[in-house]
């Protein structure tokens, strides 16, 4: 099915575990559009339970629904925000020229906010002595550091400390760039969030992450290390790779590892409306779609929004 839509692109975010995906995907089946992927995370190839890549949703009446930025570097590689930028344009431009409409559908704040405003991004490159200076701070202090900086870089999606001192890296890189270089070129899009209460949430975060444990999350983590990746790159990686990396080196039981990480998951679910709602701060039109709403009541509102856009 294809039904013309105002919007140049849509824009689908929320917090994990509210179905950004199923509605992604029951969207571009309704507009033959594509789906660009705004995740940190499922960018690696093999982690997929981990990251909650869900890939056999992306099909809607037994057609498949063309995805784009998942699975496209090997785990252990060190992906980066300019690289999410650069490989964001090429795949948007090629859809728009197609004449299909993009969706971009994610949780990671900071890499829907830096396509949507088209920062210009020239490469930032190691820091080696300021990487020294920071090796031994703790995550606490290292969050702190990066707080401090007023730039776009800030502590959303930051949870170990390798993380977060590559955040501070290109924080003082940009602050230390002279700001005639750079040129943004935001893009034009509707931009619709999910609405889920807190409670519902939760509960969604608990089921999840049992579920992803019973289909075999502990195997896929195991299964990463025997290639070879280091347990430091795992848990550079956060949430469920550092807490699972975590225990199968013996640093924490089973028991102890599941709390821990239900707790992490629930804290960053927080952390990532706190950046939504900040990008209203920062002068985005978000409409918040509620998350009761059937999936195709809310395809409908999104369309009849986008005609109207």
């Amino acid at each position: 099915m294809n039904k013309d839509t105002g919007a140049r692109s849509i824009t689908i975010v929320g917090v994990t575990a509210s179905g950004k995906t199923s509605l992604a995907v029951k969207l571009a089946y309704e507009t033959a559009g594509e789906i660009l992927s705004a995740d940190s995370r499922q960018v690696y190839r093999r982690m997929d339970l981990g990251t909650g890549k869900d890939l056999s949703e992306y099909s809607y009446n037994g057609i498949a629904v063309p995805y784009h930025l998942i699975d496209i570097c090997e785990p252990g590689y060190k992906y980066n925000l300019y690289q999410y930028k650069r490989d964001f344009t090429t795949c948007m431009n090629d859809i728009q020229v197609r004449g299909r409409l993009p969706i971009i559908c994610g949780g990671t704040g900071l890499y829907v906010e830096t396509v949507l405003k088209g920062y210009a991004m020239p490469e930032v490159p190691e820091n080696r002595e300021l990487r020294e200076r920071l090796s031994e701070k703790t995550l606490e202090e290292l969050t702190l550091i990066l707080s401090q900086y007023k730039t776009l870089h800030n502590t959303t999606d930051v949870d170990s400390c390798k993380r977060a001192i590559r955040a501070i890296e290109i924080a003082e890189y940009y602050k230390t760039l002279p700001q005639p270089e750079l040129e943004d070129t935001p893009i034009e899009t509707l931009l619709v969030a999910i609405d889920i209460d807190r409670e519902t949430r939760r509960a969604n975060i608990t089921r999840r992450l049992h579920e992803r444990l019973e289909q075999g999350m502990v195997a896929e983590v195991e299964a990463l290390l025997n290639e070879g990746i280091s347990p430091d790159d795992l848990i550079y990686y956060g949430l469920e790779y550092k807490y699972l990396t975590e225990y199968i080196i013996g640093k924490r039981s089973y028991e102890d590892m599941v709390s821990s990480l239900e707790i992490a998951i629930h804290q960053f679910a927080k952390r990532q409306m706190t950046w939504f709602r900040g990008m209203e701060r920062r002068g985005f039109k978000i409409n918040w779609i509620d998350y009761n709403l059937s999936l195709d009541d809310k395809v409908a509102e999104i369309l009849q929004l986008s005609a109207n856009s």
